[in-house]
């Protein structure tokens, strides 16, 4: 069980990712991470134990952007180590995911790329190569149906937030029997593992 939460508006996704965590904390404790949207990179910062141990890094390494995905962990494939935590991207560094559930098949995806490249132990990280795999295939940088055409790969309960730098200013969902809520303001966009996160926030 872990907590996921997205947000896409105009304002600092950080301080709107960090309130979604505090309230997802009770799914788990061995690590959490973040990732977001500046411009055209994905920052990411992660770290091992409780959120706490985030929180201290987004102070000391602060972040901007108003697109972000955020995620605590509880541990199934790899241990709690700050390589492990989420978000996980490819070696780009143009997807990242966090994700909640089991890709029961994973290693037999993880098998079909150079496995020198992946730099955590978990199931979630080969969504990201496959992601940016696909968006080389595709070439047109459509997000949305690199998802969908990934998705269809994966065995497994799973819920997914993705972000690309193609699209700066979007977050791509799926689910598969895991719990997830989108929800929205105006002009602002959230997605979530349980409705605590969002509350606050909207009721939409």
């Amino acid at each position: 069980m872990c907590g996921i939460i997205g947000y896409v508006g105009s304002d600092q996704a950080v301080p709107v990712i960090l309130d979604g965590l505090r309230r997802l904390e009770y799914r788990g404790y061995d690590s959490a991470g973040m990732a977001i949207l500046d411009g055209d990179a994905i920052q990411i910062l992660r770290a091992a134990g409780k959120l706490r141990n985030l929180e201290q890094r987004a102070y000391r390494e602060p972040l901007h952007g108003t697109t972000g995905i955020g995620h605590t962990r509880w541990a199934t494939h790899g241990g709690p180590t700050d390589r492990n935590a989420h978000p996980h991207a490819d070696p780009t560094g143009r997807v990242a995911v966090v994700h909640n559930g089991i890709i029961e098949n994973y290693q037999a995806l993880r098998a079909t790329f150079d496995t020198a490249r992946f730099a955590s132990d978990t199931d979630t990280e080969v969504v990201a190569h496959l992601v940016a795999a696909e968006l080389d295939r595709l070439g047109t940088g459509d997000l949305l149906d690199a998802v969908r055409r990934v998705v269809g790969r994966l065995d497994g309960a799973f819920s997914l937030c993705i972000v690309a730098t193609d699209e700066p200013g979007t977050i791509v969902v799926a689910r598969r029997q895991s719990p997830l809520i989108v929800a929205h303001a105006e002009g602002v966009g959230y997605c979530a593992s349980d409705v605590a996160a969002l509350i606050s926030h909207t009721r939409d």
